[in-house]
C-alpha cells in the first residue's frame, strides 16, 4: 500500500493526495504537523532527508517532489487516465508539472519563507513585496498560454490539473486580483466539485 505524507491544509502535497483519490489507489496518508516541527524530526528525515512533503512511500521506495509523485500516480493507475498517452503531450504536461514546482511554488514562497534565500532581513522583506507581481505574472501565463481548457490538457482531465488547483488556491493570500484570471477561477471552481476534491479537502478540514 502506498503511504503519502502531507503537510497541513493548502499545502502542495495536497496535489499528490487529490491525486491519489482521482487514481483509485489503495493508500494511507501520514500528516505532519508543521507547527511542532515534525517535517524536521529523525524519523521523517529518515523518510525524506529534504524535510519537505510531499513523500510517496511505495513499496520500491520514496519518491519525492511533487511533479515525480504525480507522474508515478498516473502511470501506475492507468485505468484512470490521469496523463496523455502521446508522448509529445506526455512531455508537455511534465514541463507544466515542472514549471508550477520550479517558479509559480518558489514565487509563492517568497512571501513566508524568504530566509531560505537570505539572512538579511530587508531582502527577506523585499522577496514579500514581489510576490504579488510575480506570482500575478506566473498565473497571466497560465490564463493565456497554458490552460487550454477546460483541463490544463484540454479536454483531458490530468495530475497537472490536481497540481494547478492548490496553487490556484494560493492566489488571495498571494496578494493576486484574481479577477483578471477568469479562466483559472473556473478551472479551480470545477476543481473543487469534483467528489474526489471534496472527499480530501473534508479530510483536511
Amino acid at each position: 500500500m502506498l503511504n503519502l505524507f502531507v503537510g497541513s491544509a493548502g499545502t502542495c502535497s495536497l496535489a499528490s493526495h487529490i491525486a491519489l483519490e482521482e487514481a483509485g489507489a489503495d493508500y494511507t496518508v501520514t500528516r505532519l504537523d508543521f507547527s511542532k516541527g515534525e517535517q524536521r524530526s529523525t524519523d521523517y528525515l529518515k523518510v525524506n532527508p529534504k524535510g519537505r512533503v510531499p513523500a510517496l512511500v511505495t513499496d520500491k521506495g520514496t519518491l519525492t517532489e511533487s511533479p515525480a509523485i504525480l507522474y508515478y500516480i498516473a502511470q501506475t493507475h492507468p485505468a484512470a487516465n490521469l496523463a496523455p498517452a502521446d508522448p509529445f503531450d506526455l512531455a508537455k504536461m511534465q514541463a507544466f508539472n515542472s514549471w508550477l514546482c520550479s517558479t509559480v511554488h518558489p514565487n509563492h514562497a517568497h512571501k513566508l519563507r524568504g530566509s531560505r534565500w537570505s539572512d538579511d532581513p530587508a531582502v527577506i522583506e523585499a522577496l514579500k513585496i514581489k510576490v504579488p507581481q510575480n506570482v500575478t505574472e506566473n498565473f497571466a501565463m497560465i490564463e493565456n498560454d497554458y490552460l487550454e481548457g477546460p483541463w490544463v490538457m484540454g479536454k483531458q482531465f490530468t495530475v497537472a490539473d490536481c497540481y494547478l488547483y492548490i496553487l490556484s488556491t494560493w492566489m488571495e493570500g498571494d496578494g493576486v486580483d484574481v479577477a483578471k484570471f477568469p479562466r483559472v477561477i473556473d478551472h479551480r471552481t470545477r476543481m473543487a466539485n469534483r467528489p474526489a476534491v471534496k472527499k480530501v479537502m473534508q479530510a483536511y478540514g
